[in-house]
């Protein structure tokens, strides 16, 4: 048998390839980006890209030791015998702190906004959604504590996927309070559910010591189970006032600009450098677990990773799952785009001379041409194959008259064009000409 990708990653194909979905479609993963691109960076984010594997110790702390991630997930690098002191990245926010850290960022106005796509890695169960590699696009802010940042995070959060053509979608929005109500809670939680330890998962009875919030999270029915015959309280009745009236404060601001979400009690995150916001993006087209992406406010990782005090806030959401919600909501894809001209010679012998056209006119627009002679009905047959505006054929008369005999794919118009005046006639008849800016 030929050798087949890694189990749980995929291909992303050209247009028109036989075994194309909606999530392999590199078109579509193009169209994705380019509209978070847009919506984010009209917003202020500015670029950042980090490398994909780092140091393992960053990852630990970034993550958090007693996560899934760390304990079962990591991609270990290894090389020339060492014993493995890198991991692919399994997420993009602790990258993207250290590079805040490493590289005097805070030199740069605050608050500072930044955004990332990329492959990110874990080796978990492969199923609908889940993948091994998969994409995400990351949004983070340092430098503010402002309720005003988070709730903007939130909204940007939804103007992309709402850009995206998404409408089943909701936010889920809850808080973590600070420091000091974390502990509490984890006081809470620890005299609430010691006398049934016996009743908790292994991962769980481990998380009652290092981590109590995580039990929440617990994939495990008997934990789900007991938690709901305990009616464990939510984090959000430890909430001090600070944190309460910060919570108010983000969602009074998504009231006042039309962001619709849900009180969600239940949202938690079990990391000490998780502070206040949490939110998560959901949509129930995605697979057994809805959720689409969220994120939080991490005011304590910068300390966590060995730097100072650095406010932070971010979001990130996968690609491939975002892609199956479109699908799933009937979101529409823009139509592949072919060449605005597709040009062909007659004769073996302007080959040449229509390769040399195509050239020129890629100053302006996508241009394709013919590696070989055709016939008039076979350049019209690979043009329309092709999707191509515009055909081009070139003839000996052509090529002594200095003009091309063009054909309008879609309507049937057509004309003969000076070369001299190609640029000019296909920026009257088409949108998909670049011009220079005029000063």
């Amino acid at each position: 048998m030929a050798i087949q990708r890694p189990k749980g990653t995929q291909d992303h194909l050209p247009d028109g390839s036989p075994k194309l979905g909606i999530d392999t479609r590199a078109a579509a993963f193009h169209f994705v980006r380019e509209t978070a691109r847009r919506i984010l960076e009209r917003a202020g984010a500015q670029f950042i890209d980090t490398p994909l594997f780092e140091e393992a110790d960053l990852v630990k702390r970034g993550v958090g030791g007693s996560t899934d991630i760390v304990r079962k997930e990591m991609f270990t690098v290894y090389y020339f015998g060492d014993h493995g002191g890198y991991i692919l990245r399994p997420e993009g926010t602790a990258g993207i702190v250290r590079a805040y850290l490493q590289n005097g960022l805070k030199q740069l106005p605050m608050p500072l906004k930044l955004w990332l796509h990329g492959p990110m890695f874990r080796a978990e169960n492969v199923q609908k959604g889940r993948l091994r590699q998969f994409h995400q696009i990351d949004y983070e802010v340092l430098g503010s504590t402002d309720a005003l940042v988070d709730a903007e995070a939130i909204a940007l959060m939804v103007d992309v996927v709402r850009a995206l053509g998404l409408k089943k979608v909701r936010v889920k929005l809850g808080s973590i309070g600070d420091p000091e109500d974390r502990e509490a809670y984890n006081a809470y939680l620890r005299e609430l559910f010691t006398p049934h330890l016996e009743r908790l998962s292994d991962d769980s009875k481990d998380r009652l010591t290092r981590n109590p919030m995580r039990i929440l999270d617990s994939k495990s029915e008997g934990d789900q189970k007991l938690i709901a015959e305990l009616g464990v309280r939510p984090m959000l009745d430890f909430l001090g006032a600070e944190a309460r009236a910060h919570f108010g404060q983000v969602q009074q601001y998504l009231n006042d600009w039309g962001v619709e979400y849900d009180i969600d009690p239940s949202i938690v995150r079990g990391l000490d450098y998780y502070r206040r916001t949490a939110w998560e993006l959901h949509h129930e087209g995605v697979g057994a677990k809805s959720a689409l992406g969220g994120g939080g406010r991490y005011d304590g990782l910068a300390e966590q990773l060995g730097g100072g005090a650095v406010a932070g806030i971010g979001w990130a959401f996968g690609i491939e799952r975002l892609l199956l919600a479109m699908e799933a909501d009937g979101a529409a894809l823009p139509a592949s785009t072919g060449p605005l001209l597709y040009i062909a010679a007659l004769d073996e012998e302007n080959v040449a001379y229509a390769a040399a056209l195509a050239r020129e006119a890629r100053a302006y627009a996508r241009a394709e041409f013919a590696y070989k002679a055709m016939k008039v009905g076979n350049a019209f047959k690979d043009a329309e194959r092709r999707g191509a505006v515009w055909a081009a054929l070139i003839g000996s008369d052509e090529v002594a008259s200095g003009t091309l005999s063009l054909k309008n794919m879609e309507t049937g118009e057509q004309a003969k064009v000076a070369r001299a005046e190609l640029e000019g006639f296909l920026a009257g008849n088409s949108s998909d000409v670049a011009h220079p800016p005029t000063s």
